[in-house]
């Protein structure tokens, strides 16, 4: 399986995370080329070789009528953009429909990670203009990028955000910024000795939308090595590392726990399923059986990883009137899952992806249709024949 994997030691920023996958495309200067032919108003994007400490690599820089800006989301209504205004300038960019909608997802993310710390509407977020410019180059940049590379998966390692504070439009906060960290809320990251910003929201952005899974790299071959370099002077090199190069395909091992019921009314059935999945379950099936003396009964089936074993089994014992619990583990071959959202005429939708094995598959999200179908009046089925109409 073809595989990125991205070493965040150093953090993560829109610039770092271009450098480091430009670095391992043979011919960089023509995306960079690609990404000035958009036509971002007065952008102008720079790929620069660099040594810092001993190592070479790539400074990818976004100039913005010749300035450059942070990319904070701010509330104020003058001289910025909206997150919809983004989102017409990036749909109107001559980009493949895949990156195109890669990157308005991104944007997205963003808009929803400070809507949620400042608890405003996402049509209150606004863009500092030279700053929604310059995001909107590093996004479809890192989004180009990924493209070319045409990788089956994104690993990431755990994120070094830094430490202190940093200056942004709503004042002085701390690190990570508020919206960084909301971003990596189910992802792993630390803080460290070094008193500074290390990754921005665009980079936590740009990591959550690319990534399938978070954690230390795995076995794997790695064929090329790319370096995307920041622009502080830091006490160690101060870069991301990109390691393009192949694993193997995935296996997993799973618990499958097993009972026969024969004496719960369907209200306790209904209990006991909802508390194991609340308790981690990965699925609970109940098939119709014929047990002794010809009464009618439930076979009870709970798939479970190693670590929730003991406690579904002692769940199962407590909340059932079973007097023993059978298991067994399985080994299975799995498709990678990856989630992206779509940009679509009712709104942005999540859909699930499925790769591996030479298999690409997708469909989108169920509540996220329901939630449509019930605002709009329409069947789910009239939904997702307009999305793949008109996507």
């Amino acid at each position: 399986m073809r595989t990125l994997y991205l070493e965040c030691k150093m953090g993560a920023s829109g610039n770092m995370l271009c450098g480091a996958l430009l670095d391992l495309l043979p011919n960089p200067q023509e995306l960079v080329a690609q990404i000035n032919a958009l036509g971002i108003p007065g952008v102008e994007a720079k790929l620069e070789q660099v040594n810092h400490m001993g190592i070479g690599g790539n400074l990818f820089t976004v100039l913005v009528h010749g300035q450059e800006e942070s990319h904070h989301f701010q509330h104020s209504h003058h001289h910025h953009r909206s997150l919809k205004e983004v989102e017409a300038l990036i749909t109107a960019l001559p980009l493949p429909p895949k990156v195109k909608e890669l990157a308005v997802s991104v944007f997205w993310r963003l808009g929803q990670a400070e809507s949620d710390v400042h608890g405003v509407p996402m049509t209150d977020i606004h863009f500092h203009e030279v700053g929604s410019l310059d995001a909107v180059a590093d996004i479809a940049g890192a989004c180009l990028a990924l493209e070319a590379l045409k990788v089956d998966q994104v690993l990431v390692s755990p994120v070094h955000v830094g430490n202190g504070s940093v200056h942004c439009a709503h004042g002085i906060l701390p690190v990570p910024a508020p919206a960084t960290a909301k971003l990596l809320e189910h992802a792993p990251y630390y803080t460290g000795s070094i008193d500074t910003e290390l990754c921005t929201p665009t980079g936590a952005a740009l990591l959550t939308a690319f990534a399938n899974d978070f954690g230390p790299q795995p076995p794997m071959t790695v064929h090329a090595i790319g370096y995307g370099f920041g622009t502080k002077e830091l006490p160690q090199a101060n870069c991301l590392r990109a390691f393009l190069g192949d694993t193997e395909n995935p296996t997993d091992s799973v618990y499958e726990l097993r009972c026969n019921l024969d004496d719960m009314t369907g209200e306790e059935l209904g209990f006991l399923r909802q508390r194991l999945e609340e308790a981690g379950a990965l699925d609970v099936t109940m098939i119709p059986v014929q047990m002794k003396k010809g009464r009618p009964g439930i076979l009870l089936t709970c798939l479970c990883r190693q670590a929730q074993r003991e406690t579904l089994c002692h769940m199962v014992l407590a909340h059932s009137t079973t007097a023993g619990v059978r298991y067994a583990l399985w080994q299975r071959d799995t498709l990678e899952v990856s989630y992206r959202t779509r940009s679509t005429a009712y709104g942005p939708v999540r859909e699930k992806q499925y790769a591996g094995f030479g298999i690409q598959k997708a469909k989108l999200e169920y509540e996220d249709l329901a939630a449509i179908a019930r605002r709009e009046n329409l069947s789910m089925s009239q939904i997702k024949q307009a999305i793949q109409d008109k996507p």
